[in-house]
């Protein structure tokens, strides 16, 4: 390895492990305004096109649908078609997405736009997981924390543009067009840049041996667990702005930017965390925080009450998706890519599902018994991080797996 730490030598040749972190949390950045704005400007599409908060949440949650398949499909396209091809298809469905929303005339036409930025989310979780992963091999849940980092910090960004754009009196098709900002600058940034093969292909596993790590019990319990950590921390994030606005009289957006603001703080020093507390603990840690915030964001009524909620449920949700990354590249690191989409795709898949339910129960029964039923995941999630804690320690504690430099390959 080169002396320069922005630098690593790969299977594949030498990369510039700095610029395509970058590049990767830039993208992170798009992804985030494509939450922070469709979560702002719902109830002016309620108001312009007539629908109601079931439809609503169906074009939201098309965003799901489409990241679900992407993630998918680009875990396995990963080695196929290399993680240069997969970014740059995602830039592609970002700005195609990005169009076909602001010129829509109607549900279908939203549903269609907001798909195919759901596509576009889903190749960049499925190129920039692995892809951190191989260039920081020994640093792997510090820095996937780090970088998903960016995600709320994007939407903090991306919920002040929409107020500031509001006030301006400016409509949701110029807050839509923010998007193309960052989606124009992780493209730049990635041009002419080489990109590694995947971990677990520089250590010659086999697709044989990495498909077989999906049918793992461990593994298939961790997918469950992810399908209950992204329905908590997304599903009310793009319900929130709609809901508090109703609840509070606060601007609702600025809940959310000040929970994605905590958000981002706590990933960025997750690092000592991780170092001091094994990662389940901190998921246990997690989930308490995550069903304590949820509930009583359902009782709040005042500003104060409500940004104190906020907080303990933004210091909940913060660590949930990329620990659960973190520990699955850790602990299943022959499964590489493959994996790592599994479980993006699972979370992306139940948000999808929830997001409908979410608008149904608002339509019949009121925003307040929205976040209360949403509790119930995280709940459920402390008794089965207690039981893998428990499990482990008959263990030995907490495990990172290692692939032998020798493996056999294909």
């Amino acid at each position: 390895m080169r002396s320069n730490a922005g630098y690593a030598s790969t299977a594949s040749g030498t990369v510039n492990r700095q610029r395509l972190y970058l590049a990767s949390c830039v993208s992170l950045v798009a992804i985030a305004l494509t939450f922070a704005i469709r979560g702002d400007i719902l109830e002016e599409l309620s108001r312009d096109f007539r629908l109601s908060k079931e439809q609503l949440g169906w074009i939201a949650g098309a965003a799901f649908w489409g990241f679900t398949l992407s993630i998918f499909t680009g875990g396995q396209l990963c080695d196929l078609m290399g993680l240069g091809r997969l970014m740059g298809l995602a830039f592609a469905g970002h700005a195609l997405g990005v169009l076909i929303f602001i010129f829509a005339g109607g549900f279908w036409q939203l549903w269609l736009g907001t798909l195919i930025l759901g596509l576009a989310n889903g190749f960049i979780e499925g190129a920039v997981n692995p892809l951190i992963a191989t260039v920081y091999p020994d640093q792997k849940t510090e820095k996937l924390n780090a970088l998903h980092a960016w995600f709320p910090g994007g939407i903090v960004l991306g919920g002040l543009l929409a107020y500031g754009l509001t006030n301006m009196k400016a409509g949701w098709q110029m807050k839509m067009s923010m998007i193309l900002a960052p989606t124009l600058i992780y493209g730049l940034t990635l041009l002419g840049q080489r990109f590694p093969v995947t971990e677990r292909v520089q250590h010659g596993i086999s697709s044989r041996q990495m498909y077989q790590q999906t049918l793992r019990p461990a593994f298939l319990v961790w997918v469950l667990c992810m399908l209950m950590t992204a329905s908590t921390e997304l599903g009310p994030n793009q319900w929130i702005p709609s809901i508090l606005t109703s609840t509070a009289h606060l601007p609702g957006i600025l809940v959310l930017a000040w929970i994605n603001g905590i958000m981002a703080v706590g990933r960025m020093l997750a690092g000592p965390i991780v170092r001091r507390l094994s990662p389940i603990l901190l998921l246990i840690l997690a989930a308490c925080l995550s069903t304590v915030g949820l509930l009583w964001l359902s009782l709040a009524a005042a500003p104060l009450s409500t940004f104190v909620a906020a907080t303990v449920y933004a210091a909940g949700i913060c660590y949930f998706w990329p620990t659960m990354l973190g520990v699955t590249s850790e602990r299943f690191p022959a499964g590489g890519a493959l994996l790592l989409a599994i479980m993006g795709g699972a979370g992306n898949f139940s948000v999808a599902l929830v997001l409908p339910v979410m608008g149904r129960i608002y339509d019949a029964r009121g925003p307040n018994v929205v976040l209360k039923y949403a509790a119930v995941l995280p709940l459920v999630l402390i008794a089965i991080f207690i039981c893998i804690w428990l499990y482990d320690r008959t263990k030995g504690g907490y495990q990172v797996m290692k692939l032998a430099p020798d493996s056999s390959g294909e």
